[in-house]
């Protein structure tokens, strides 16, 4: 959630309907073991900076029909660029946590096998365990995937949608050796990664975005970490930390971090399957912020479902939202009464200082510049259809 200027776990921002990430997943995971009369438990994965909140949050699904599990994903300490030498000279302490940091998704099966819980989770008698990011809001359990996943006996899964403009990150697939590999843009130079992603446009998987909705056999799983055969490509991260900007430091902090996706080339019997662009609705900023919290999803146990009014366009409209509605408090203070009306809307730019009415409506492409010391307010009531509006005004007609 830092992106959007949260401090905390990102599961407790609130998406929709007052509800937030964990709250729809609790929902889910719920839904799931009443109707089928199952016990699947949700498991979450801390890091160092998120575990004691979330532990606090927990307490408040006592009386949930589900079993919440925790562990904490391991820490590495930050490199400074310039002298390649670790930055904190000691253990990890409440004042030294910003001299460490989680080293990514791909450190979640390491993790869970040493925290004990996947031998738990065998225990239990548990064979397979689906894993997502807890802001992608279409990552639901498919009871079709896992169907095809048992009756073919796979180790891996891997959840692929069609590839669109948007989608920069998340990596190349490729065939290497027989199996799928997943290609980060981080694990290698620019030069690199550009010949990369032509030869990838151009093969079958140029098209197949990786939406990291992964399903694992958890035997499969134990076994190869245990025999330290999970060896992922390491990923570079370039990060200047809010610490040293304001002692003047400047120093550049170096972080290597691994990708859940990676995995797939280390299981003997793993697989691709494509998904509709539903099961893939991230919250990465803002922007995506707005296209979730609007009225194009339904919510029903927990689960966004697309609203047949946009059967014939495109499942969800481009939405760019300026620097001023970056941070959640920043948005929700220009947004005071929900998200417009965007059934019809095809792409939305704002730009500049702007704030919008109570019911308002846009539609089709819709382009809002506030210039450099002005402001526009977009009066409740107003429908914009194919507009761009710019300058220093309060519309007031509709």
């Amino acid at each position: 959630g830092t992106t959007m200027g949260c401090r905390g776990p990102k599961s407790v921002i609130e998406v929709r309907d007052r509800l937030t990430f964990l709250d729809l997943s609790v929902k889910q995971v719920e839904f799931l073991n009443t109707k089928y009369g199952v016990d699947v438990p949700l498991i979450l994965m801390n890091s160092f900076n998120t575990e004691s909140a979330t532990e606090r949050i927990l307490s408040k699904y006592a009386d949930h029909n589900l079993k919440i599990f925790t562990f904490t994903q391991h820490y590495f300490p930050c490199i400074d660029k310039q002298t390649m030498s670790p930055i904190p000279t000691g253990p990890i302490t409440k004042e030294t946590e910003d001299q460490w940091y989680p080293p990514g998704h791909g450190n979640v099966y390491q993790s869970l096998v040493d925290s004990g819980l996947l031998e738990k989770l065998l225990g239990q008698g548990k064979e397979y365990i689906f894993i997502s990011n807890i802001d992608n809001l279409g990552a639901t359990v498919d009871l079709n995937i896992l169907y095809e996943i048992m009756c073919t006996d796979k180790e891996f899964c891997m959840e692929v949608t069609k590839r669109e403009k948007q989608d920069i990150a998340g990596g190349c697939l490729f065939e290497y050796m027989g199996k799928p590999k997943l290609f980060e843009q981080r694990s290698m130079p620019q030069k690199d990664w550009e010949h990369l992603r032509s030869l990838a446009t151009a093969s079958q998987f140029g098209i197949m975005f990786n939406t990291n909705n992964l399903w694992v056999n958890i035997r499969s799983l134990n076994r190869l970490a245990l025999e330290d055969k999970i060896l992922l490509d390491v990923l570079l991260r370039e990060s200047l930390r809010e610490r040293e900007i304001e002692r003047s430091e400047g120093k550049i902090l170096l972080q290597f971090e691994t990708a859940a996706g990676g995995a797939i080339e280390f299981f003997d019997n793993s697989f691709i399957v494509y998904v509709p662009r539903k099961r893939f609705l991230p919250v990465k900023t803002t922007d995506d912020l707005f296209a979730v919290q609007s009225d194009l999803f339904a919510v029903k146990h927990g689960s966004l479902s697309l609203r047949k009014e946009r059967k014939g366009m495109i499942a969800v409209p481009t939405v760019k939202l300026g620097a001023h509605f970056r941070t959640v408090d920043a948005y929700l203070k220009r947004l005071p009464n929900g998200v417009p009306d965007v059934l019809g809307l095809e792409h939305l730019t704002v730009s500049g200082n702007v704030y919008f009415g109570e019911d308002v409506v846009l539609k089709g492409t819709v382009i809002i510049v506030a210039e450099e010391g002005s402001r526009i307010d977009i009066a409740s009531g107003s429908i914009l259809k194919d507009k761009v509006v710019t300058g220093n005004l309060r519309i007031v007609e509709h």
